[in-house]
């Protein structure tokens, strides 16, 4: 028997109606067997400060951080602003990178974590927030997923319906295969440890 899979799903958006969150839920629909993907909430998450740090991680940061710990993998999505990636993403990031104090591990929780990135935006559908975001991932020790890309181009025509539902079925058959190949890679890294 297989052991499960916990992929955390990470969005760089915190709009209601993010499609790149929405990328994230097509994934929650399509997952391999045996595999589960839970998505995390940014939206309580303060701006990093040393200071706070030093009086002890933020609850919400403090839950983040377990998340992170307990998943296998992680999955983000995010909009591309101004040629990279969301602020809100970094700044979780940022958090989630610092060396833990008082947890139950002994490197940060996103060290050797395999990830996978997908995303939707305009003519360029997210290529280079992705470019970015996998150096500042590389820079925290995090093994990627390349191929295949998932880069959703919601312009000059939508691929998304009013109710949010992925037209492209290229694009959902893309997101099926970086699954299997993100579990693919946790198997690679499972077997090294």
């Amino acid at each position: 028997m297989t052991e499960s899979i916990k992929i955390l799903g990470i969005s760089g958006s915190l709009r209601k109606r993010s499609l790149n969150t929405r990328l994230l839920e097509i994934a929650q629909s399509v997952l391999p067997g045996g595999v589960t993907l839970e998505i995390a909430d940014l939206s309580a998450i303060p701006f990093y400060d040393g200071d706070v740090e030093k009086e002890g991680l933020p609850q919400s940061v403090l839950d983040f951080r377990k998340k992170i710990h307990e998943a296998d993998a992680i999955l983000f999505a995010s909009p591309e602003y101004n040629s990279s990636f969301t602020g809100v993403l970094k700044n979780a990031l940022d958090w989630a990178s610092r060396p833990p104090k008082g947890e139950p591990y002994a490197m940060p929780p996103t060290t050797g974590k395999p990830y996978a990135i997908v995303g939707v935006g305009g003519r360029y559908g997210t290529s280079r927030a992705q470019s970015h975001l996998r150096q500042v991932l590389q820079k925290m020790d995090m093994p990627g997923v390349n191929q295949p890309e998932i880069l959703v181009q919601n312009q000059p025509v939508p691929v998304f319906d009013q109710d949010l539902n992925l037209t492209d079925t290229v694009a959902v058959q893309l997101i099926e295969i970086l699954l299997k190949n993100l579990v693919k890679l946790v198997g690679q890294t499972r077997a090294v440890q």
